[in-house]
């Protein structure tokens, strides 16, 4: 479970809120109703944030590390469905009476965790609805483009798809393993390395390390 060092409610908070004013626009309008009622949690590798059934109780913001929302494929593989670093986590759940996937830390990560009701109320304030409904899009457009790719029936083709919607152009430099791509592309790692191999070998991908261009 989660470690957590719980903040003060007499309005004095430790955290300092100029400096995660730089991460967010959002934790930067964050009224003080909301700051005194923010915890920090340190998550330690492969620890919970939170699992599938349970009540939401905060909403979550990873400061550092990763944190990813999980779901199991029918194949008991894990499919990545949000991979969090210096951003908001599971945004969809805020108004939601369980979690549906788990949040698992994939290095130890430091989060902060604003309590939902207050979190809630700050929504209501129309400098903070306005910045969240721009997060809330660009988080949109990110989960089509995942729902899209996990529609497409071969490996190639998620490949393919990543590469040209996460690239610049037809090239890709990855800054994760080969291993967690495959969860992100909801395939095995051992389908992932037939598939660039057969792509390479057929000239419609050139391999260089970490850096991937398609031909």
């Amino acid at each position: 479970m989660p470690r957590t060092d719980h903040f003060p409610s007499d309005g004095t908070c430790p955290l300092d809120w100029r400096r995660l004013a730089v991460l967010s626009p959002l934790l930067a309008a964050m009224p003080a109703a909301a700051r005194v009622r923010t915890r920090r949690i340190e998550v330690p590798r492969q620890g919970a944030v939170f699992c599938r059934g349970d009540r939401p109780q905060a909403m979550y913001f990873v400061l550092m590390g990763e944190v990813r929302l999980l779901r199991r494929s029918r194949a008991g593989d894990d499919v990545i469905l949000q991979r969090a670093r210096r951003g908001f986590l599971a945004e969809a759940s805020l108004d939601q009476p369980a979690y549906h996937c788990d949040a698992v830390a994939a290095r130890d990560s430091i989060l902060l965790a604003i309590d939902r009701k207050a979190f809630a109320d700050a929504l209501r304030r129309p400098e903070i609805q306005g910045r969240w409904t721009d997060h809330l899009a660009r988080e949109l457009r990110q989960v089509r483009a995942q729902s899209e790719r996990l529609s497409l029936k071969t490996a190639r083709e998620r490949i393919v798809h990543f590469i040209e919607t996460e690239g610049e152009g037809s090239e890709l430099t990855l800054d994760r393993s080969k291993k967690d791509w495959a969860a992100e592309l909801g395939i095995t790692h051992e389908a992932l390395y037939r598939a660039l191999a057969r792509m390479a070998q057929a000239g419609e991908l050139v391999i260089n390390g970490a850096h991937l261009r398609l031909c």
